[in-house]
């Protein structure tokens, strides 16, 4: 039997599985452009800075002194899941808005392929990027509450991760930026246009506390806090009087998740059935 000349043998690329083969391509296509490292800059500056921004302006006047010095401190999650958003949209908008999705597809003609790995690079640079901001935040509120009042006298001890509350809250923000990304992914997939997917993942995002607050009903705010992605999402953050929260930390973390599984279902529907 002839051997192939050496041109001709597959490369190990070549020979990689098909998923393994997306991811290198969406790996390549991320590490290779400006725009992404710059998101993920912001989104850990902006979060960091926020959150340094809160404990500076909080005083801890005891007897009134009932503040959760951790969610406090986590506050700058808030802005930063809005670079996280970008991020994620323009992971596949700017493909669809230069028509390079089409190479994408005759490369690897399984788009669910290409979304999947479209979706994990995306969750891991965001996982590096949170497991970056989150400390760094708490780190902040370690150094500047207690010279605002927040004391071990006034019932409020050193921020520390070895704490079980504080840790379930670093960890569960962390994993709340993840699900940001990957639900804006999947909006943004399915939508196929940058602007208006950014414009409906920040909506969704921000739009509902506002609704909640002007909703005068309490019994309605509590059932809205329940289902909202952000504010279902964000208790996970919550370190004290759990017991009055609308939902339980782990349990609004899977809302936010349910909303996310959603969009990345209905974008895999959509991919499989139009035309790129």
């Amino acid at each position: 039997m002839t051997q192939p000349l050496p041109f001709q043998r597959a490369l190990p690329f070549q020979r990689a599985l098909p998923f393994q083969r997306a991811l290198h391509a969406e790996w390549t296509k991320f590490r290779t452009e400006a725009g992404p490292v710059w998101l993920l800059l912001a989104a850990v500056a902006l979060t960091v800075a926020l959150g340094a921004g809160a404990d500076g302006s909080a005083r801890c006047a005891p007897p009134d002194c009932a503040s959760d010095a951790t969610r406090l401190s986590l506050t700058g999650v808030v802005l930063g899941q809005a670079a996280v958003a970008i991020l994620a949209v323009l992971a596949i908008g700017n493909e669809y808005g230069t028509g390079m999705i089409r190479t994408t597809f005759t490369a690897v003609p399984r788009r669910g392929t290409v979304l999947a790995a479209k979706g994990a690079v995306l969750a891991g640079t965001v996982l590096l990027a949170g497991a970056a901001a989150v400390p760094a935040s708490l780190l902040a509120g370690r150094l500047v509450l207690p010279g605002n009042g927040f004391t071990a006298a006034s019932g409020h001890p050193p921020i520390s991760l070895a704490d079980g509350p504080t840790l379930r809250a670093a960890v569960g923000s962390v994993l709340y930026l993840v699900l940001v990304a990957l639900l804006a992914l999947g909006v943004a997939t399915a939508v196929r246009d940058s602007a208006a997917a950014i414009g409906a993942v920040l909506g969704l995002l921000y739009l509902f506390p506002i609704v909640i607050h002007v909703i005068g009903d309490p019994v309605w705010q509590r059932r809205l806090e329940k289902i909202a992605p952000m504010p279902a999402g964000l208790a996970v953050q919550a370190t004290t009087d759990l017991a009055d929260l609308p939902i339980s930390p782990w349990k609004g973390l899977a809302v936010l998740a349910g909303w996310a599984a959603a969009a990345l279902l209905a974008a895999t529907v959509l991919l499989r059935t139009r035309d790129a």
